[in-house]
């Protein structure tokens, strides 16, 4: 099958919107899965890994004993799987007759190691936790989901941004492992030019932080965390959304001003390292044609993060006999790199791809 390029126009392909999404509390089931002895890629080793994930639906068998209908979501760098329970995701996926109904489907919504409620650097180890890559958080899922949760094969892997790029680590080492993929806002290649730049500035700034010391910090390096913060929400904006939403000096400073207070409020330094380090060694590029499953790969135009004029979708497509990419234009609405979280944008293509992966 060759592969499909196609530019999505707008909204003009939308779903009609369903009822409201069922997302209380109550709706919601957390657990934690133990793994035992996780030996990292780096040789270290974690008696104890804690998964946190958080389910929404419940599993249905097939004929032969097997869960049939699960959904696993991955989220995004310095993200938890709570992100997905927010209006704008679950409002247009999760309720009646939406395309991941969970009366339907069975939606898992792990926090990856380094992040939520999982082990952390937080937890107490600091700069003494191991040096997870991307490697490491994909077997953490892969054993959540098979030991923790018995699914031995999704029914859709979804991920945006770092859940992006897991799913091309996914999809190589495990081209079983989901009757389809759809990964968004990344690139299958290895974080480099710009993507570097601000990441290595990012870490840096952390470790320049005379308050830094090594991790082993007694009051928070808030110089240090302002500066990688600052960089983090750079290469997350939009553009013409942000010109369009702040148009004059004083409201930006004020947006400014309050998500940086925000971020500050709920970032640890150590955690913030790690998980901006941890995509080090990512580089799926050698091995795209192993991947066998239908895919939906889905960019956005207006991304700081993965510009599409770099030309490295057109370069990897060749090889990804079965993927269909999607390219949103920018315009007032869309949100740059975090497009991926405002589903009104792509809806009808994922109710596109689980047609096509029946």
């Amino acid at each position: 099958m060759r592969p499909l390029i196609h530019l999505l126009l707008g909204c003009a392909l939308l779903v009609a919107p369903a009822a409201h999404a069922v997302t209380q509390a109550s709706e919601v089931k957390e657990g934690d899965f133990i793994v035992r002895d996780f030996r990292f890629g780096s040789g270290e080793r974690l008696p104890e890994l804690r998964m946190h994930y958080r389910t929404l639906g419940v599993p249905r068998k097939d004929a032969r004993g097997r869960v049939d209908n699960a959904v696993m979501i991955l989220h995004g760098t310095g993200g938890s799987g709570a992100q997905f329970l927010q209006p704008q995701f679950a409002d247009e996926l999760f309720g009646p007759g939406q395309p991941l109904d969970t009366s339907r489907y069975y939606i898992i919504l792990p926090d990856n190691i380094g992040h939520g409620g999982s082990s952390k650097p937080s937890d107490g180890l600091r700069m003494r936790f191991p040096k997870y890559d991307y490697d490491d958080m994909v077997e953490a899922q892969r054993r959540l989901l098979a030991d923790g949760l018995g699914v031995e094969r999704l029914r859709l892997m979804f991920g945006t941004s770092m859940g992006c790029m897991h799913i091309f680590v996914w999809a190589q080492k495990h081209p079983q492992a989901a009757r389809a993929f759809m990964p968004m806002a990344c690139q299958p290649a290895q974080i480099a030019g710009r993507n570097r730049l601000w990441r290595k500035a990012a870490m840096d700034a952390l470790r320049a932080d005379p308050a830094w010391q090594q991790g082993d910090y007694a009051q928070p390096p808030l110089q240090g965390m302002r500066t990688a913060s600052s960089l983090t929400l750079l290469a997350g904006a939009a553009p013409w959304y942000m010109q369009a939403q702040y148009p004059d000096r004083d409201s930006v400073d004020r947006y400014f001003e309050e998500r940086i207070a925000q971020d500050l409020a709920r970032r640890d330094a150590n955690d913030f390292l790690y998980q901006l380090d941890a995509s080090r060694n990512y580089d799926p590029s050698s091995g795209l044609a192993k991947i066998v499953a239908p895919m939906t790969w889905i960019n956005s135009a207006d991304d700081f993060i993965n510009p599409p004029e770099l030309g490295l979708a057109e370069r990897a497509l060749p090889q990804l006999r079965t993927t269909r990419y999607v390219l949103i234009p920018q315009s007032p609405e869309t949100r740059g790199h975090g497009t991926h979280t405002w589903a009104k944008f792509w809806k009808q293509e994922l109710v596109d791809l689980l047609r096509r992966s029946e």
